[in-house]
């Protein structure tokens, strides 16, 4: 019964609870450090149901990585909030009109900024898998041998810039209010805990509709084009639509599965991550994603989503 509960409580604790309460301190014109706080609540509430309800237990062992792993969040992190922080000079330079629907409920105005970031990054996102320049910066995440919350922001910071980019820039034209941009940085932080996460929670249906874990799995696969599938940050909606939509319920991960097969290699340290992008053992040629019916056939499923024998 315990494990029912938590399995289906904690996504609705984080995704509904933690985003919520966010979004209500943004509307109220909270200081800005009380935003911290449900944060700071989603990452100890992903740690605990980790050891409650692990997907691999193993997975909730350091690989050598935890203290790597901390320091790319503190730095992501920071570069988030100063990007926040930095939306009014970036609306100065835009100038003094604004196309920002201010008149509409804030919590309508939070959902439409996450439906459009959740486009720009996953297109940039995309875009990294299928460019060598770009792949470069995005093979530091690809070098997980493990999946657990911090995974998510365990990024090489100029790929996080550009992600972001992509996201937030069409949202600083329009003039996103800063408010607005507060609740969608802790939504992103959220999503990132719950879209790497090693608990084994469950949404039902919703799986084949948000970026959780259970799909998100999929595109950690080691093998060279095997995960470019499953790019969508908030939804898989763009997944959906551009043939790059891959699930099998029956599908088990283990650390064997992850990483990159092409450079086992892969640098570990952080000072190392940041540097191999600009060196010759960074390199790696252009990658194209496969197409939905490869896929299908990798997994052994036709088109209807049924397992046959391989």
């Amino acid at each position: 019964m315990t494990t029912t509960v938590l399995r289906y409580g904690y996504p609705l604790f984080m995704l509904v609870g933690v985003n919520g309460a966010a979004i209500a301190l943004a509307a109220t014109g909270a200081p800005h450090w009380q935003l911290l706080l449900p944060v700071l609540a989603a990452v100890g509430a992903s740690f605990l149901v980790e050891r409650l309800i692990p997907y691999q237990r193993d997975w909730n062992q350091s690989h050598n990585d935890s203290v790597r792993d901390a320091v790319h969040v503190f730095v992501n992190e920071s570069l988030i909030i100063i990007s926040v922080a930095a939306i009014p000079a970036l609306a100065a330079l835009r100038g003094g009109h604004s196309w920002w629907p201010e008149q509409l409920p804030f919590v309508i105005q939070v959902l439409l900024a996450i439906v459009v970031a959740d486009a720009g990054i996953t297109l940039v996102h995309m875009a990294s898998h299928r460019y060598g320049w770009l792949w470069r910066l995005h093979a530091v995440h690809h070098s997980v041998t493990r999946c657990y919350g911090l995974n998510g922001l365990m990024k090489h910071p100029l790929h996080q810039m550009l992600e972001m980019a992509g996201g937030v820039a069409p949202l600083i034209v329009v003039g996103m209010p800063v408010p607005v941009a507060e609740a969608l940085a802790v939504c992103v932080a959220v999503q990132l805990l719950m879209q790497h996460s090693n608990a084994d929670y469950r949404v039902g249906p919703l799986r084949g509709v948000l970026a959780l874990n259970s799909g998100h799995r999929f595109h950690h696969l080691k093998q060279a084009g095997a995960g470019d599938v499953n790019f969508g940050l908030f939804t898989l909606v763009w997944d959906h639509l551009a043939g790059t939509y891959v699930y099998d319920a029956d599908r088990r991960f283990s650390s064997d599965d992850l990483g990159m097969a092409a450079k086992p290699d892969y640098p570990a340290g952080y000072a190392e991550q940041i540097v191999v992008p600009f060196t010759e053992a960074g390199a790696c040629g252009t990658m194209r994603p496969l197409p939905r019916r490869t896929w299908r056939q990798r997994l052994s499923l036709d088109d209807h989503g049924t397992r046959h024998p391989s």
